[in-house]
């Protein structure tokens, strides 16, 4: 498609959405998904961070839709709400060095063979972090029967039989985009449940 005729469909699915047409969004999520999170994913290497912030960035502009002035592209507007909130995200686990990595192979030193492997412990959780992963498993457990069925139902398929946002949609027998927003609406919806500490 061409940039102007991109432009003008654009154009006509904003329009549709601050009218309130809510399948006009999921035209929206439809034709950017894959650009966004192909976007995201090369900035944050990690598949499940990029759909979370992928999904985050088409709800902060669905949100944010009186904010769009129009001075540039909606495709433009989008791609930087994305990539603000990957970098948001990479800061975020930056800071608490889960980035950092070295090779397990690696020995001691030059006069040793034993290897970061061979004294490393196994990769657990320390107990604060264990305590902390066990509370947001309760308190995910006990806000999810909260949540309106279809998020509840939409949840459980994606990350309970772990299914494809394909196989979600030909199970329901809805569009892909319907899906992906569904399923972004459902974890904003779970976030608010479970409360600011721990977001």
């Amino acid at each position: 498609m061409a940039n102007s005729e991109q432009a003008s469909t654009d154009e006509c699915l904003v329009s549709r959405m601050r009218q309130g047409d809510e399948s006009a969004f999921e035209e929206i999520v439809d034709l950017y998904w894959d650009r966004i999170y192909a976007r995201v994913l090369q900035l944050l290497k990690n598949p499940q961070d990029a759909e979370e912030v992928t999904q985050d960035a088409f709800l902060r502009a669905h949100r944010g839709l009186a904010n769009f002035r129009g001075d540039a592209s909606f495709s433009t507007w989008l791609f930087q709400i994305a990539t603000n909130l990957a970098h948001n995200r990479y800061w975020y686990w930056w800071r608490r060095k889960r980035d950092v990595s070295m090779s397990l192979d690696q020995t001691l030193g030059a006069d040793s063979d034993t290897t970061l492997v061979d004294v490393l412990p196994e990769d657990r959780e320390d107990p604060a972090e264990e305590s902390l992963t066990n509370e947001l498993t309760r308190r995910v457990e006990e806000c999810l029967p909260k949540l309106s069925r279809k998020h509840r139902d939409i949840l459980a398929l994606r990350i309970k039989e772990n299914l494809s946002y394909e196989e979600i949609a030909q199970k329901l027998g809805i569009r892909v985009g319907t899906v992906k927003s569904r399923i972004a609406r459902a974890r904003e919806s779970l976030r608010e449940k479970l409360g600011g500490e721990f977001l």
